[in-house]
């Protein structure tokens, strides 16, 4: 070898070891509805890979399943995670989960709402009297539908039956006049009305409902990590949410994203141009009055016994 080729070797040793290191795992629990779209963005579009991130998916249909996971140390955070599930668990074990992003809902950026099959003739949500009614899982979805129905007045079992179903058979129970109604989440609601299984009734219910403007959002689950992560691994972390980022602006500049949600989250090539999202919003970039927003939807489940004990949203928010 002569000498310029030797130069040139050892020139080019650091940029070959760098390239030769492993990718930084990270281990993520994903709850397959529209409001994952970050993650698989990030991860299809390369922005995980370029960060030089390994990130693995593990879905887990429940949100108390991905918090006892992250509790256990299984996980190292969550896509999508239930914010009053998030809140719970930080109330009694400050640092488990982490938010560095949230998910805005409303009427206009959608994911929460109430549908009815064909024939149930409700046009507002009092209309759900003696209806039986299916609900998204988790203790958090179960409570809000129900806090949303008694702010209209109508109580569990006196008026009402619900029943906890997971996410893949809304559309089928629907459908079978299994149920009545569902409190359901996108994408499910939107298939469901394309394909004549159920009608829309009211969305964006916990804005209108329970924190009481419509304008408003309602901050019902977003992007953590846990705690132990960001203490251990504080620049991975950083690098993860750069990431993520990045995902949350390409979806809000480019509507073919919206493909993704085609071999991810069973919806067809047909219906996914036109599934609702929420509003994909890092924690950095939230104004004062929606982390007061936040605040209050918090407090509600705090009264309602859902989450056990006060908690300031500030003391769980990272603005990375």
């Amino acid at each position: 070898m002569n000498r310029r080729s030797l130069l040139g070797a050892a020139l080019a040793m650091p940029f070959l070891a760098r390239a030769a290191m492993a990718a930084d795992a990270v281990k993520i629990g994903v709850f397959n509805v529209s409001s994952a779209l970050p993650f698989y963005v990030a991860r299809e579009r390369g922005f995980f890979a370029e960060a030089g991130l390994a990130v693995e998916a593990v879905p887990l249909q429940a949100a108390p399943l991905i918090v006892q996971a992250m509790v256990a140390g299984d996980l190292d955070g969550a896509s999508n995670l239930v914010t009053l599930e998030g809140a719970n668990i930080n109330a009694r074990r400050a640092n488990t989960a982490i938010y560095f992003a949230l998910n805005g809902q409303s009427d206009r950026f959608r994911m929460e709402q109430f549908v009815v099959r064909p024939g149930w003739s409700a046009t507002t949500l009092r209309d759900l009297k003696g209806a039986r009614i299916l609900s998204a899982p988790g203790p958090a979805n179960m409570s809000a539908a129900r806090a949303v129905l008694a702010s209209v007045g109508l109580q569990e079992g006196r008026d009402y039956t619900l029943s906890e179903q997971q996410m893949g058979v809304h559309v089928g129970a629907l459908a079978a006049g299994t149920f009545d109604a569902a409190y359901t989440l996108e994408p499910q609601a939107t298939i469901a009305e394309r394909q004549g299984a159920a009608r829309r009734l009211e969305a964006g219910v916990i804005a209108t409902h329970l924190i009481g403007r419509p304008d408003a959002q309602a901050w019902a689950a977003g992007a953590a990590l846990t705690g132990k992560f960001l203490d251990a691994k504080p620049e991975v972390a950083a690098r993860f949410a750069g990431a993520w980022g990045k995902a949350c602006t390409t979806i809000k500049n480019d509507p073919s994203v919206r493909d993704l949600l085609v071999p991810f989250m069973q919806t067809s090539a047909e219906l996914a141009p036109t599934i609702p999202l929420v509003n994909f919003a890092m924690v950095k970039d939230m104004s004062p009055q929606e982390v007061a927003d936040f605040q209050k939807f918090v407090d509600l489940a705090v009264a309602q016994g859902v989450v056990r004990g006060a908690v300031d949203v500030k003391s769980f928010l990272r603005p990375l």
